[in-house]
């Protein structure tokens, strides 16, 4: 039976992949600060909830991260940034999903395969970025994509058949955007979940370290 850790697992994307996992039959644990007291901000919180884990887990997901934080909505301008919403940003966004990393050489498996995925966005792309904005969840994104790099590198040389990587889901119907929609296409979150599951399933070790949508085409740095 396949065992998933999901990171992240109350919030609107991540509590579709628990579902979607389970629904292929799949063992998961899903970890939150809603429901677990999870905070992935502080160090002895993510020490002490992913150590108290016992492996091998055949995927593990981080599905955290947040676009507002203490009603500090996304600057339209440089000029409109702060240190301290700066800062809010790369700990919910980067520094989170490193300390969540941290764990993943001992929760997955050295022999087989498996997959570690964390949930980033295309506006942390530098490479297709063309209209500005955005500049602390732009630049904490960016970082959390450098970091799943990084670490995929390291991975490699332990676990060869890993497949870590970064991962766009899409604009997803969720809380967390409905203020933003616009005029951009969005899906369900149910869909958006499916897409991912889809996506990891068809990646392979030689996709590690990469940056990938949610239809599985490569996103520039």
């Amino acid at each position: 039976m396949e065992k998933v850790l999901i990171i992240g697992g109350s919030g609107g994307i991540g509590a579709a992949l628990v579902a979607g996992f389970e629904g292929r039959g799949a063992q998961v644990v899903a970890l939150s600060r809603s429901k677990d007291g999870l905070d992935i901000t502080d160090e002895a919180s993510v020490e002490a909830h992913l150590g108290a884990l016992e492996g091998p887990f055949d995927a593990l997901i981080v599905a955290t991260g947040a676009l507002e934080i203490e009603g500090a909505a996304p600057e339209k301008t440089v000029r409109a940034v702060s240190a301290r919403a700066m800062a809010d940003q790369f700990a919910v966004n980067a520094i989170g999903p490193a300390l969540i990393l941290r764990h993943a050489a001992r929760l997955l498996p050295r022999a087989g395969r498996s997959v570690c995925a964390v949930l980033t966005a295309r506006v942390g792309s530098i490479g297709d970025n063309r209209i500005g904005g955005w500049t602390s969840y732009r630049a904490a994104k960016a970082a959390a994509n450098q970091i799943v790099h990084t670490t995929a590198i390291e991975l490699a040389r332990t676990h060869s058949e890993m497949v870590c990587v970064a991962l766009h889901p899409g604009t997803v119907e969720t809380p967390f955007t409905q203020k933003y929609l616009g005029r951009h296409p969005a899906v369900p979150a149910a869909e958006a979940a499916q897409n991912l599951l889809a996506v990891m399933d068809d990646l392979g070790p030689k996709d590690a370290g990469g940056f990938f949508d949610w239809a599985g085409k490569r996103v520039p740095w």
